[in-house]
């Protein structure tokens, strides 16, 4: 039977990333909705804020104030969620067997960062011209690759992507970690319904000594594929597919395909993979680099038109740890996730909450669904247009 029948049937996707399962329900897109509304964002900010603890030349909340930077500023996040001196933790040898079993615990150290997008506070990724979000691409590559591995498979080629790459004109604040950290996640929470405490534009950076349990998941099932399959990358044969198909493509330039992915949970969830074997940022040239950039702002706006506001989300970067072994560098297919919560409009949204807790994700409009509407949002960016 023809896969259109599902645009209409609850059925349930498999997501071959992280072996899971999800709902889809279609035919629940026109029940009414008397639950809560999100404010819709404006984004009407000033392009300096004082009371701002990102904006440059202004005091952070633990008294160490920014520099007037011109560009983009990285430094050690005050209130990291991992340290990398704190006291020793070794678990207790126990007889118990069980209590070994069910009460287990490690200690976890890392270093966190921020990395604003600009010194302007009114500006989101989506007012950023590609140009702009380029130097933002450069922090996060060399941010990565200044905390591989002496013994990383890639640790060369970060050395060249560093000479290659221009310094940061601002500096940054990246001081050599006390020990190799085995994981760096680079992601951004964009708006209040996300979670953002400060809507300056911005991102986190988290080190972490042991692999996070999302990364972990997906390499597992990607090196599962190439045992199971002569060696081929999963994302490389699913970006093929879905560059056949098209039907769940939004946006695509030579280095990058932007899909609303057919396992997809979040309502306008987007996947951006890189159509070549690119296994970290220290992978890309200089032009991919551009065409990575040019993805983000692809989307970003896409989001922003869609329902014509500051379109929340949250969006992460998944590429090889920094301290492994060469069979999971190799694994690793650079890829980036958006997930954004709204559902119907710029004030209704998304809850993962009761069947999606208790038992496995769902969502109600298709990915296919999804996709057409995205691909319909380009163009300039709403706000930018005159009335």
């Amino acid at each position: 039977m023809s896969d259109q029948v599902l645009h209409s049937i609850s059925h349930r996707r498999y997501n071959p990333l992280t072996g899971s399962w999800l709902l889809v329900s279609p035919h629940r897109t026109t029940r009414p909705w008397l639950g809560q509304q999100e404010a819709s964002s404006k984004n009407e900010l000033p392009e300096y804020d004082p009371k701002c603890y990102l904006c440059p030349g202004n005091q952070r909340a633990q008294g160490d104030s920014n520099p007037q930077y011109k560009n983009i500023f990285t430094f050690v996040n005050d209130y990291s969620a991992l340290n990398e001196e704190q006291q020793d933790y070794t678990p207790e040898a126990s007889k118990n067997d069980i209590a070994s079993l069910l009460l287990q615990a490690e200690p976890a150290t890392g270093r966190c960062y921020v990395i604003t997008f600009s010194p302007k506070h009114d500006l989101t990724l989506a007012d950023m011209a590609t140009a702009d979000i380029v130097p933002v691409i450069q922090a996060w590559t060399r941010i990565y690759a200044s905390h591989l591995s002496p013994s990383h498979k890639l640790y060369a080629q970060a050395a060249q992507a560093l000479a290659a790459i221009p310094a940061s004109p601002d500096g940054e604040v990246a001081p050599p970690t006390k020990g190799q950290l085995r994981y760096m996640q680079i992601f951004e929470n964009k708006g209040a319904a996300m979670g953002c405490s400060n809507p300056h534009p911005h991102c986190q950076v988290w080190t972490t000594s042991a692999m996070p349990d999302e990364p972990r998941k997906e390499l597992a099932q990607m090196a599962q594929y190439r045992r199971d399959h002569g060696g081929r990358h999963l994302l490389d044969d699913y970006a093929r597919l879905e560059m056949e198909k098209q039907e769940r493509v939004v946006w695509q330039n030579a280095g990058f395909l932007v899909v609303c992915p057919w396992w997809a949970v979040w309502p306008f969830e987007v996947l951006v993979i890189a159509k070549r074997h690119v296994r970290a940022l220290v992978d890309l040239t200089d032009a991919e680099r551009v065409q990575f950039a040019e993805a983000v702002q692809e989307v970003t706006r896409r989001y922003d038109n869609l329902f014509e506001t500051s379109f929340p989300y949250s969006s992460g970067i998944h590429q090889a740890p920094l301290d492994c072994a060469e069979e999971e560098a190799e694994t690793s297919w650079f890829h980036m996730h958006f997930y954004p919560p709204l559902l119907r409009s710029a004030t209704v949204r998304k809850f993962l909450v009761g069947y999606e807790l208790m038992a496995e994700p769902q969502r109600d409009i298709t990915p296919e669904q999804a996709a057409a509407k995205l691909r319909n949002c380009g163009g300039e960016l709403y706000r930018k247009t005159p009335n």
